[in-house]
């Protein structure tokens, strides 16, 4: 903390001069300051949390006796319990059981994470249940992200052409392709090709392998025309060149933060070496408010600044805005940056800010035991960046009777560091040793991740009335899953379980209920692309339609998402974006 102080007091508006602003430091804010930076633009990165030092931070390799609490998170910290999404009104840190708690995080608070992200008391939401991870932390979530690297391919960009839903995205999959070729070579991407136009190859290093279980699941499922695939990770496997970064170890543990960096992670990818060019400014604790507007040139002129700590109010200005805070918290200060020709919100004459709100419906998988694999010897099976994963099979070549779009599935089996079974089964003393032994090798888990049709009605607007710790309008939301989503779930449930059948496994358990909203993380548009100003927030290079210099980097500009993790798309749209930007720089043109 002494560190963020320092820097961020030494950092005020008369401190120095940037040709661009840019708001948040994940995935998407890390990409634009890398790309600016090192072509030499002057930037100023903006951070509402604190830095962090990753190798004191990254617990990968603790020992679970070496946690004083056993797991347990302090007295007096919380995270919020999946059924109590529901169950509770909004804001959920106004509800009497949480009184006691100084500090009430998401479903992703854990003794890893729980110093990054948000307190739900300072952070609240209102309107519908929303399970809205955030983190305020140099790097945002890409501390703990999921490594899911997937690429969109030609059926998420024309979406609406292959099945009539909605309207597609400005742009296509070959307009894109050289710039996710571009962050696998830059961050490293772990794959194996294979040819499925659901899901385009990559430019891969070394594959994670399949294990005895899977291989066994992938012959089965293969009866049915699908794909068991090793799972595709944003993690250098053979190095990249960073001296920051390291090649995996297969380690596992990765969603603690990987302390050899082989994970993908904004500061260490991104940050610091984009600070390395001498062109790059990173202010921790400063808390954007809004985007300032000047009405004579109708351009933006900076940003408003909450500081973290001091609550100093400051203006910074530059000649570009940049906001990659992500989706939800973009729109939000754009939501906010209201003045005499955009009342509703920088952006929005349209209308439609904080619209088309999609992500990924969850909770849908199954488990059962592989029998051949009964007592068998067990194998290092855990020590992988991500699981295997069944691509898309529904809705491609043929139509659904019943829904359109699709899902896929991740997860595998064999031995993990833990055996989770063992409270499955019964019983105490060697008897139940021997029981835990004998099936430790032989589990598999697989769990769905359905799209969200993106829907008019399914939206963010600011709250009226509540305000958070800094006296900012939070997020209300106005988001349920539809009819086509249900539809889906249920047949999610018949085909998971229709493939564990076939595989033979025994003991087969089915989740059949979705997951909270918002528990994907995986939240895109609310401020979508399109060719016509009156129905869309951004061009097709995510600059607004409103206002020349304010592009977004993030996923608030996505028409739609496919079944596909987002991250990989967020930092390959934010390289085309920026390439875009500063070709305009370079013109004069802005």
């Amino acid at each position: 903390m002494e560190e963020t102080r320092k820097l961020a007091s030494s950092i005020h508006p008369g401190s120095g001069a940037w040709d661009v602003i840019i708001v948040g430091s994940g995935a998407a804010g890390g990409m634009a300051a890398f790309q600016l930076a090192t072509a030499g633009v002057k930037v100023l990165l903006l951070e509402a949390g604190r830095m962090i030092d990753g190798q004191k931070e990254y617990r990968t390799m603790e020992w679970p006796y070496a946690s004083l609490r056993r797991g347990r998170l302090p007295e007096g910290e919380r995270p919020i319990a999946v059924a109590e999404y529901n169950m509770y009104d909004r804001p959920y840190g106004n509800h009497p059981e949480f009184a006691p708690y100084k500090k009430l995080m998401s479903y992703a608070g854990s003794t890893f994470t729980r110093n990054w992200v948000v307190n739900e008391k300072e952070h609240p939401t209102t309107g519908t249940p929303f399970a809205w991870v955030r983190a305020r932390i140099l790097g945002g979530k890409t501390n703990f992200w999921g490594r899911g690297a997937l690429r969109y391919g030609p059926l998420e960009f024309k979406a609406a052409s292959h099945d009539g839903y909605d309207v597609d995205w400005p742009i296509s999959y070959e307009d894109v392709k050289p710039y996710y070729d571009r962050v696998d070579e830059l961050l490293g991407c772990s794959g194996t090709k294979e040819g499925l136009m659901q899901v385009p190859d990559g430019i891969f290093q070394r594959p994670s392998k399949l294990n005895c279980v899977e291989v066994h699941f992938k012959r089965a499922i293969a009866k049915l025309d699908r794909h068991y695939i090793p799972g595709r990770a944003g993690v250098t496997t053979d190095g990249v060149l960073s001296k920051y970064r390291a090649r995996c170890m297969g380690r596992g543990r990765c969603g603690r933060g990987c302390d050899l960096n082989a994970s993908f992670h904004s500061p260490t990818a991104l940050i610091y070496p984009a600070r390395d060019s001498g062109h790059l400014t990173v202010r921790p604790q400063s808390i954007v408010s809004e985007v300032l507007f000047d009405e004579a040139t109708n351009k933006a002129a900076g940003v408003r600044v909450i500081d973290g700590v001091s609550r100093d109010v400051m203006d910074f200005k530059a000649r570009v805005v940049i906001l990659g805070a992500g989706a939800l918290e973009s729109t939000r200060i754009l939501l906010n940056s209201r003045s005499r020709r955009y009342p509703n919100g920088l952006g929005n004459s349209s209308g439609v800010l904080g619209c088309y709100l999609s992500e990924h419906l969850m909770g849908i998988g199954g488990s059962g035991y592989i029998p051949i694999r009964k007592g068998t010897a067990p194998t290092l099976d855990d020590g992988r960046p991500v699981a295997p994963y069944v691509p898309r099979f529904r809705n491609l070549t043929d139509r659904h009777p019943r829904f359109i779009r699709g899902y896929h599935f991740q997860g595998g089996g064999g031995c993990a560091e833990y055996p989770a079974m063992a409270h499955e089964i019964e019983g105490f003393g060697s008897a139940f040793k021997e029981q835990v032994r004998e099936w430790y090798p032989a589990p598999i888990s697989l769990g769905g991740f359905g799209e969200v049709l993106p829907r008019k009605e399914n939206r963010v607007l600011l709250d009226p009335e509540v305000k958070d710790a800094w006296g900012i309008p939070v997020l209300r939301f106005d988001y349920r899953f539809g009819d086509n989503e249900m539809k889906m779930v249920e047949d999610m449930a018949e085909q998971i379980e229709e493939m564990l059948t076939v595989a033979g496994a025994e003991n087969i358990q089915v989740r059949r209920e979705p997951l909270p909203p918002g528990w994907s993380i995986h939240e895109i548009g609310t401020a979508r692309m399109g060719e016509d100003p009156k129905t869309s927030v951004t061009d097709k290079f995510c600059r607004l339609h409103d206002v020349s210099n304010v592009y977004l980097a993030d996923a608030a500009p996505f028409v739609s998402g496919g079944t596909q993790n987002t991250t990989w798309s967020i930092l390959a749209m934010c390289w085309r974006t920026m390439d875009f930007l500063k070709e305009e720089m370079k013109r004069g043109d802005i």
